[in-house]
């Protein structure tokens, strides 16, 4: 279970992480993720950074690129944050938006089927 205070520590960082790959991050390739959620350990000591691409083509490219400046964005975490420890980033991609277009296509055949079902039993 999340607290409120682990919460509001992922909130942060998602924030901070997001401004620094745009205005901060020389490198063009990094300014194309986006950033949907941090997950960090209770311990402060890793943190789960989840990101996603527009073109999906670039998302090896775009993972390299995340992970190469990962210890160039937690030095600058630990400059703006006030904590003790500061987790090291992994960036993870985040394919949970693919897997909802699948499921709502296998519920849009189901529910085709469902109505023809319906339809030819009728008649």
């Amino acid at each position: 279970m999340v607290t409120y205070r682990m919460d509001r520590i992922n909130k942060e960082f998602l924030k901070l992480i997001s401004e620094m790959l745009q205005t901060r991050i020389k490198i063009e390739d990094a300014k194309k993720a986006i950033l949907t959620k941090v997950s960090t350990s209770k311990d402060l000591s890793h943190a789960k950074v989840f990101y996603t691409v527009l073109e999906t083509e670039q998302k090896d490219e775009i993972q390299k690129v995340l992970d190469i400046v990962a210890g160039q964005l937690r030095s600058m975490l630990g400059k703006q944050m006030h904590l003790r420890t500061i987790p090291k980033l992994n960036f993870v991609f985040d394919d949970s938006e693919a897997k909802a277009r699948a499921m709502e296509d296998l519920l849009d055949r189901v529910a085709a089927l469902d109505a023809e079902k319906r339809s030819s039993g009728e008649n």
